[in-house]
């Protein structure tokens, strides 16, 4: 699949961000072995320099919204020292697409840009997880200034998703 965008596709921002999430998907095995859920965030200002970088923590923590974003957004915030994240022209970086929950998060952290693997009907087939109703979001977060590209190394990502599956990790989602 093809990269998509919010904006005119730039190919110098699609290569750096290949070249990011390529190396949080070559991370996630050590974050894995170690308790974490199958999905890392990082958070870089513009200048390259790496604000946070967290996984997803939910089933070690027992804690239903530790998604990898709202992780890597709670450390940026704290290192930081503010809630309002906007003056700091920050981009997100994770391995899968934000599902409903991230997406708030997302948008009421100040976030600028926004770049993903994995779009969310691939996690949903892999994995079982409901990344919920997401609606028009990308012309959304458009609206509110914030620059979306994804499906940015989506086999690298796929490829870590069905390894986590396969190996038997636990995969939260609700009962319905």
């Amino acid at each position: 699949m093809s990269v998509i965008s919010n904006e005119k596709v730039d190919e110098e921002k699609v290569q750096k961000a290949s070249k990011i999430i390529l190396q949080l998907q070559a991370e996630m095995p050590k974050y894995i072995a170690k308790g974490s859920g199958p999905f890392l965030a990082a958070i870089y200002d513009d200048n390259g320099n790496l604000i946070s970088k967290e996984a997803n923590s939910v089933v070690a923590e027992v804690c239903s919204h530790n998604h990898a974003e709202m992780n890597a957004i709670k450390a940026a915030e704290k290192k930081l020292g503010t809630y309002d994240l906007s003056g700091f022209n920050l981009s997100l970086y994770v391995t899968s697409e934000p599902c409903i929950m991230c997406l708030g998060g997302i948008l009421w952290s100040g976030i600028k840009a926004v770049y993903f693997g994995v779009p969310s009907k691939r996690v949903e087939e892999i994995t079982g997880f409901d990344e919920g109703f997401k609606p028009n979001w990308f012309e959304e977060f458009q609206k509110r200034g914030i620059t979306v590209y994804g499906n940015i190394e989506q086999a690298a990502g796929e490829k870590v998703l069905k390894d986590y599956v396969d190996g038997g990790y636990k995969v939260y989602k609700p009962e319905r």
